[in-house]
């Protein structure tokens, strides 16, 4: 997700007086592991040979009204359960259910906050229906209950452990916000709306070997925690739409006029921007199919999420992606004419492709058939292979918020960490990637300003900022882009440039993220990955910087 604080935000703020306590004797204490490696989790950071984590794949076909501005659906959830452990009971993430009026998050989040529908009344939520469990075709007993963003199953027979497979199906509907806790949305835009289509169905939380079911509930603030698998959706909308999603889009030719469609492959063999539907096409009747209805059909495998977006308003770009091992993905951009031009969107196609190359090559290879920007009301948001963007951004902000939200796709759409609990384990280390992306991009077109660190010393140990170790929804909001973006970040970038090296530090982060590539990583297995890696015992660190607002006092006499 974007940051929309920016850098002055706490820059100008007095820090306190001249008190620390930081301790050396502390910050140098042998014992920082507190537990031993297991068969689970290995001391050296990366899965222990007995490491295991559940999968659920989902098939989704769903309905755009554009009138109502609803999305109603049918999913089908098949849920393996691969843990040690029997399961009596599931539970389900239902996250529009934070913009009910009876929700913790509607109660606790002020009207003006970036989270929450910032003051719209509407009726919010999800509404469910025909809920049915089965397994192996054969139906299961069950009751159900739904507290605030989360849904509890209760089987009669518990899933068994190692294995077990259980299937669970419902219809479910619900009234998209015009901005949802900056995640998801819908824009009037002068030539139609703009849906921007995010916590669009109900998902399994996660069962771990940390925490057992994770069911912290969605305010706003903190972000998410998903399961991987495979994802197929099919989405209904008018015939006039285009529809851009996860993953590939299996269908171009029920979906696209013919020049569309050659436009389309055309731009799969192509480095340069192919326009599949230019600005002057927006208005032309004939740059859509005559029908009434058409079902754009996608497929996501071994993610965690999926999103879409949907508009009679879009533009619509492409181009080749090239990644190391010879493969291809595509680059596209779908944004209203309001957002085209050289200075904006018009450049989108030729962002995404550098961002994503840039990533690939330097840290794990980017995993999606497709990679999606979008142009809508939503300062910035990432989901696997598609990104929500400001549609009023320009130039260095264009570059800076696409490169920021598919960095994202390293962090956490490929190494899954805990979002809702350890925020900066996916913000702070994309926010350390887009420096090294965007010194690179178009020989330092946006190269940014080196850190002022004088001005970073100063701000170190204002207890104002609280601690970055607190749950996102447990800090002020104000805070949120000092600890999970900026702090770490520096961190990383201190460890990398002045601590360990480039070298030593560019290893060992390529090794966490290749070792935990698709599971889910705690920070103490990210600590141990970098001290292993490394060769270097850096709980010293770990503790002042990251566990501590430690402030180093020293002077010489």
């Amino acid at each position: 997700m974007a940051n929309v604080c920016g850098l002055a935000s706490f820059a100008q703020q007095a820090p306190p007086a001249a008190t620390t306590n930081y301790n050396p004797a502390e910050a140098f204490a042998p014992l920082f592991y507190t537990q031993n490696g297991n068969e689970f989790r290995s001391a050296s950071g990366a899965p222990g040979s007995k490491y295991w984590q559940n999968r659920v794949d989902y098939n989704i076909t769903a309905n755009l009204d554009d009138v109502k501005h609803a999305v109603s659906g049918t999913i089908t959830i098949t849920y393996k359960n691969n843990s040690p452990d029997k399961l009596p009971y599931l539970w389900l993430q239902l996250d529009q259910n934070t913009f009910k009026e009876t929700s913790r998050g509607y109660a606790i989040t002020p009207p003006r906050s970036r989270y929450g529908a910032q003051g719209e009344k509407f009726d919010g939520g999800y509404k469910i229906e025909n809920i049915s469990v089965s397994q192996k075709t054969a139906a299961v007993k069950f009751s159900s209950m739904v507290e605030d963003t989360r849904m509890q199953i209760r089987l009669e027979q518990p899933m068994a452990a190692n294995g077990d497979v259980i299937t669970i199906k419902m219809d479910y509907s619900y009234i998209v916000p015009v901005i949802g806790s900056d995640r998801t949305s819908h824009l009037t835009t002068k030539n139609g709306e703009v849906y921007a289509i995010a916590q669009w169905f109900p998902r399994m939380s996660v069962y771990d070997d940390i925490l057992g079911w994770n069911t912290l509930p969605y305010w706003g603030g903190g972000e998410f925690y998903c399961e991987f698998g495979d994802i197929n959706f099919a989405i209904t909308t008018p015939a006039n739409h285009i529809v851009v999603g996860s993953g590939e889009l299996l269908n171009p030719q029920e979906v696209f006029t013919g020049e569309q469609l050659k436009r389309w492959n055309a731009a799969k063999l192509s480095d340069a921007t192919v326009h599949i539907r230019t600005e002057a096409e927006v208005t032309d009747p004939k740059s859509r199919p005559a029908k009434d209805k058409l079902t754009w059909k996608f497929k996501i495998t071994n993610a965690r999420d999926a999103a879409w977006s949907s508009s009679k308003a879009f533009v619509l770009d492409a181009a080749r992606i090239n990644l190391p091992s010879g493969k291809k993905s595509l680059a596209v951009s779908a944004h209203p004419v309001e957002s085209n031009g050289m200075d904006a969107y018009g450049r989108g196609v030729e962002y995404v492709k550098a961002s994503i190359e840039h990533y690939s090559k330097t840290w794990f290879e980017y995993p999606y058939p497709m990679a999606v920007n979008v142009a809508t009301s939503i300062s910035g948001m990432e989901y696997p292979g598609i990104i929500f963007c400001g549609w009023k951004d320009k130039k260095e902000n264009v570059w800076g918020v696409i490169d920021h939200e598919f960095g994202h796709t390293w962090f956490p759409m490929i190494v899954g960490s805990n979002e809702r609990k350890f925020g900066w384990m996916d913000e702070g280390f994309n926010t350390f990637i887009n420096v090294l992306s965007s010194e690179e991009f178009n020989n330092g077109e946006y190269k940014p300003r080196p850190t002022a660190w004088h001005n970073v010393g100063r701000n170190l140990g204002n207890p104002a900022f609280e601690n970055m170790m607190l749950m996102p929804d447990g800090m002020a909001e104000r805070n949120i882009g000092y600890n999970l973006y900026f702090k770490p970040g520096w961190g990383l970038e201190l460890l990398r440039n002045q601590i360990v090296g480039k070298e030593r530090f560019d290893y060992a982060f390529k090794e966490y993220i290749k070792n935990w590539a698709y599971k889910h990583p705690t920070p103490i297995d990210f600590f141990r990955s970098m001290d292993n890696g490394t060769g270097e015992d850096l709980s010293w660190f770990w503790r002042g910087w990251f566990m501590n607002s430690w402030k180093v006092d020293q002077s010489i006499t």
